[in-house]
């Protein structure tokens, strides 16, 4: 009897497990599968919460639509984890190239909203091409490091690697969009440290850019050529003292930290007042950690932090076994962003950052940003699984 439930119980699981080697699944990271799927769900529910005055007559617009967003994501996620990533290697310099005529389209035609002109319009959805230049600057730029290390002197290589990163970081400050323009020096930073840079060449580029930002809050509007607009330089200094102009500059932050405060260990719940009375700006976009903090308190906002910590650790553990350096550059790029977007979207939240509109990744609404932190996930998983047949000498299953 034991043996035919036995016979019974492995004839029902080995055609599932052909189907899951088949396609992939039983060899992803389930870290990251978790911890995206927990911060999609945590999305979900401080949506829910706080958007249900937003669009009248539509109390689950921002929950349907996000929702959308992240299946859509999880299934890209699933193919590129299918995808060898290795081959965007060869790739480099087309990608490269779409990256600049992107943003340069959108810098020319693109749709402009609150002072910025980041998006392209499309039927049922606004798309942010410099969202998905993340993704594309690590793929190209982790190329470039390779190439340029079989070819180049040390530090020709290392400004030649700058001068990539920094254009297209130029070119979308321009839009203006200061936070993702960060965010791209960020990863050209974390490319070259994981490259193996020599110390001294970042003490150049720290000498540079605390010159660049001296001259573009200080010297710059000194001389009546102010190179920010009045509402950028307001947000990066309001920060340092946000109780000088409270009810301008300093409103975002000062009403977030409040909201944060506020929920203390448990949350308000129903009583937060500062989302439901709309006293706190961006509540689903910019400040959903603020939302997280009023409403859950710190339970809620040390379960968010913690998955992730979850992503960070599944990144910095995939940089260490990768097949190659190219997948340990990409892993090392994918880690940087995740962890400055938290850092400073968190910040801004707390008041301890200044405003820089930088997302949290696949907690704020917003479907470029979803879809490309899922991107980001995906080649992470294929880098994760490609190490994983490499070590045990197995051929592709799929």
């Amino acid at each position: 009897m034991v043996s035919m439930v036995g016979r019974r119980s492995r004839s029902f699981t080995e055609p599932v497990e052909g189907i899951l080697r088949r396609s992939g699944l039983a060899y992803l990271d389930l870290g990251i599968v978790a911890g995206a799927l927990g911060l999609v769900a945590a999305s979900l529910v401080t949506l829910a919460a706080s958007t249900q005055e937003l669009v009248e007559g539509s109390p689950l617009f921002y929950v349907t639509r996000q929702s959308i967003y992240a299946g859509v994501g999880f299934l890209i996620m699933l193919a590129l984890a299918r995808f060898d990533y290795s081959r965007f290697r060869e790739l480099r310099v087309g990608l490269y190239a779409a990256l600049i005529v992107s943003i340069l389209f959108v810098l020319a035609f693109g749709v402009a909203a609150r002072g910025s002109q980041r998006w392209i319009e499309l039927p049922y959805f606004t798309f942010q091409p410099s969202e998905l230049g993340k993704v594309i600057l690590i793929l190209a730029l982790a190329g470039f490091t390779i190439d340029r290390a079989k070819r180049l002197p040390e530090g020709q290589r290392t400004a030649r690697l700058v001068l990539l990163g920094l254009f297209p970081a130029a070119v979308v400050f321009v839009q203006p969009d200061l936070g993702t323009g960060l965010v791209y020096g960020v990863i050209t930073l974390s490319i070259l440290f994981v490259a193996g840079v020599r110390w001294t060449h970042f003490a150049a580029l720290g000498g540079a850019a605390v010159v660049a930002v001296t001259l573009v809050l200080a010297v710059a509007p000194a001389i009546g050529t102010p190179l920010l607009h009045d509402y950028q330089q307001s947000r990066l200094t309001a920060f340092i003292n946000p109780s000088e102009d409270p009810g301008a500059a300093s409103y975002q932050s000062l009403q977030a930290i409040i909201a944060v405060g506020s929920g203390q260990k448990t949350g308000r719940g129903a009583e937060a007042t500062q989302t439901q009375l709309d006293f706190l700006p961006e509540h689903h976009t910019d400040f959903i950690f603020a939302v997280v903090g009023e409403r859950f308190g710190f339970v809620g906002a040390a379960f968010v932090l913690s998955l992730y910590a979850l992503l960070f650790w599944r990144a910095l553990r995939i940089l260490t076994i990768s097949k190659n350096l190219y997948g340990t550059l990409i892993a090392g790029g994918i880690a940087s962003i995740i962890l400055f977007q938290v850092f400073v979207n968190v910040g801004m939240s707390i008041g301890v950052m200044p405003i820089t509109g930088i997302p949290l990744p696949l907690m704020s609404y917003g479907g470029s940003s979803v879809l490309v932190t899922f991107m980001a996930l995906g080649l992470l998983q294929s880098i994760f699984i490609q190490s994983q047949l490499t070590s045990k000498g197995r051929q592709r299953p799929f």
